[in-house]
């Protein structure tokens, strides 16, 4: 069993607490790595951390916040990697996977404005910036007459551009800003009826080398199966979609109850808030192959609409 591990992460205040998330667990799980230096933190800046004037969806995607991270781990560098899974592409490099999944946090988004107004009650013409398609499309599906700007940044840049008068309004994941410890910043939660949250949204994946037995051995007792569960059928609706950031989608699965009944809601839509069409099932989920069923049922009857069936 592994003595010391070097967790690969981005640098930024958020992924950082992510990171240390999964090394609390560790040290709860398997004592001798409470030690000093057991555990380590390798920071690595990907292009998504280095581009910052223009929108992913025009310089790559999901894939621009993990390449140099999963190279780390191909050649060593590091024995485990934290993500964001609303940022992990539906497919992996060969020779990695993504054994274990944290606790999910709040999958809901937060709105914030200059004036403290919420989402339906800004004065027409008003500019909200955000860098996501999804929301992007959800709110100009509900108000076409806001203006939508690009809007890139960690989460303590956002706001302060708000404050400066750049924008009127922006919106943030509770997450982030539960695990960041400011919570009681949040003017608006915005629910999923109304803001339909991104793919896997609060989601944090820790990934490794496939061969790595060691590693899957130490994951094991920290890995949540459902959220496992609710990811699986989130991100295969996705994959069916062939879902990429030039994509605005959302879906979210509830957490099963005690008979194995889940909600799920899915949703695809134009960028400019035209052809949303969202569909919303309650379904029986037992285990991934049920999850996977149900997202790629989600996209088949959205394909269909778009479709025109």
């Amino acid at each position: 069993m592994k003595t010391k591990i070097n967790i690969g992460t981005r640098g930024s205040p958020l992924a950082l607490a992510q990171a240390e998330l999964l090394a609390s667990a560790l040290k709860r799980a398997h004592p001798h790595l409470a030690a000093a230096g057991a555990i380590e933190f390798v920071i690595i800046t990907t292009s998504g951390d280095r581009i910052q004037d223009r929108p992913l969806s025009e310089v790559g995607g999901k894939g621009l916040f993990t390449k140099e991270i999963e190279d780390a781990l191909l050649d060593g560098t590091i024995d485990a990697a934290v993500h964001s899974m609303k940022d992990m592409p539906t497919e992996l490099p060969s020779g990695l996977v993504i054994p274990c999944l944290l606790p999910r946090e709040d999958v809901r988004d937060a709105f914030f404005s200059r004036d403290g107004k919420t989402l339906d009650d800004l004065p027409q013409g008003a500019v909200v910036g955000t860098s996501s398609l999804r929301r992007q499309a959800i709110i100009l599906a509900r108000r076409p007459d806001l203006k939508v700007v690009m809007f890139r940044g960690n989460v303590g840049t956002r706001l302060q551009k708000l404050q400066d008068g750049a924008v009127d309004a922006t919106l943030l994941a509770v997450a982030g800003l539960n695990r960041l410890g400011k919570p009681d910043i949040i003017q608006h939660i915005l629910e999923p009826d109304v803001m339909l949250p991104a793919v896997a949204q609060g989601a944090v994946g820790i990934e490794i080398r496939e061969n790595d037995k060691d590693m899957h051995a130490l994951l094991a007792p920290v890995h949540c199966p459902v959220t496992a569960l609710r990811v699986t059928a989130e991100r295969a609706f996705l994959a069916a979609m062939d879902g990429s950031c030039k994509t605005p989608l959302g879906a979210l699965m509830s957490v099963p109850d005690p008979e194995g009944r889940a909600r799920f809601d899915a949703l695809s839509a134009n960028p400019d808030g035209t052809n949303l069409h969202r569909v919303s099932y309650v379904m029986n989920v037992q285990h991934a192959g049920d999850a996977e069923r149900l997202g790629r049922q989600a996209a088949a009857d959205i394909k269909a609409r778009l479709n025109g069936a």
